[in-house]
């Protein structure tokens, strides 16, 4: 008698841990909080120039964007940092008219060190401006094209390692020469996500809300197949699309049984996204789970004037408020509202304070959820041949038509 099947056996949280935990020494992400970043901290004291422009995509750019963009409202850097990612002529020659290109160094960073958007905007900057050591950083594998062309023009280099994915590779050089080039203090960063690490592989993270949030996911991913990020803070934006790559790229496979798997994500901004995706939540199809992000303390003290315009005495309630109470009340008052419903799976992570600490515990964390689902569901979570079958279509596609 002969047996095959198409399912799986889903597995126990301590043989999951127990897989992650091995998975420690051939993954090079879950270490990068471990790292001395002497290398990064020095070099940004050399570096001059008032603007810092990336170059690059994908995981090149958006873990730094997030980070970046969650601290900056809080924050008076002196240098100012701007991303050079799509390939829409329009946006190129937007972004170039908010630089002082005289006055720019380039960062240009592909994992792979060919990546076609990448290549081709640092092509055309290069015909704006002489591209030297000067002006330019590299950072990218060892033995890229990319390295090879910083090498042979002298230009300082830093290595991705060949371990560590685009999309996790934020705590990598990737994301901390940039960010200690603006000011941003990356020991924080690395401590924070150095606390999340150290929580869950020392505690034996099979016990630890992260773990149970996985399998809910897993077990329930037939049913719940749509997963929405509410996030309380326009400055956590970036981190929603930061978020949107890395649960999509990384849990959208064909597993060991080629069945197909995938969680879709979903990224909102309240209290703005309440009065348009909030319906489709509260009253559209059950397929959705929501967790709910808020910020506990602002620091800022900016409130809502009483008096000031006539004919609102109806809402005087809101007179004398702090924007900062105000927000956090309206997403107690979303929470509220889908947990009356009492069929939507949700759950609610408050950061402490807007700050490099916390920001980095949230994205490792991120990181962790999304390996421990990939695990659970037996597919390779750092792999992306979905995305690799399109870019070599547009390369035979380009290469066909010059003909």
């Amino acid at each position: 008698m002969q047996y095959t099947k198409n399912f799986y056996q889903i597995k126990s949280n301590e043989e999951i841990f127990q897989s992650i935990k091995e998975e420690t020494n051939s993954v090079g992400y879950y270490n990068l909080p471990l790292q001395d970043t002497t290398i990064y901290n020095e070099y940004a004291k050399t570096v001059k120039q008032k603007h810092i422009a990336i170059i690059g995509i994908g995981g090149s750019t958006l873990g730094t964007y997030a980070i970046y963009n969650f601290l900056k409202k809080t924050n008076s850097y002196e240098k100012f940092l701007h991303f050079f990612e799509s390939t829409d002529p329009m946006d190129i020659q937007n972004r170039l008219k908010k630089l002082d290109i005289k006055d720019t160094m380039f960062i240009v960073i592909s994992k792979s060190g060919t990546t076609i958007e990448t290549i081709s905007i640092f092509k055309y900057i290069a015909s704006l401006i002489k591209i030297d050591k000067t002006n330019c950083t590299i950072v990218s594998e060892s033995d890229s094209k990319l390295t090879a062309y910083a090498n042979q023009h002298k230009m300082k280099t830093f290595d991705i390692p060949k371990n560590v994915g685009g999309r996790f590779s934020v705590f990598s050089a990737v994301g901390l020469v940039p960010l200690s080039i603006i000011g941003v203090d990356i020991d924080q960063l690395l401590d924070g996500a150095k606390m999340v690490r150290n929580s869950f592989f020392e505690k034996k993270g099979y016990f630890q809300p992260t773990m149970e949030k996985a399998r809910f996911f897993v077990e329930n991913k037939n049913r719940f197949n749509i997963n929405i990020l509410f996030s309380y803070s326009s400055a956590l934006e970036g981190f929603n699309k930061w978020y949107i790559q890395l649960w999509g790229e990384s849990l959208g496979k064909l597993n060991i049984n080629k069945t197909r798997q995938g969680l879709t994500p979903i990224g909102l901004v309240g209290p703005v996204d309440q009065h348009s995706f909030l319906q489709l939540i509260a009253q559209g199809t059950r397929d959705k789970t929501v967790t709910f992000i808020k910020v506990n303390d602002f620091e800022d003290s900016t409130t809502i004037p009483s008096n000031t315009i006539d004919g609102f005495d109806d809402l005087d309630y809101i007179d004398n408020l702090s924007f900062s109470h105000l927000i956090d009340e309206q997403a107690n008052a979303t929470i509220q509202a889908i947990l009356d419903l009492k069929d939507i799976p949700c759950d609610v992570i408050t950061i402490d304070k807007v700050d490099e600490y916390n920001i980095a515990k949230l994205m490792y964390n991120f990181q962790l959820l999304t390996s421990i689902v990939g695990k659970f569901v037996q597919i390779n979570t750092y792999d992306q041949p979905g995305v690799e079958a399109g870019k070599i279509i547009l390369k035979d596609r380009l290469k066909n038509n010059k003909l």
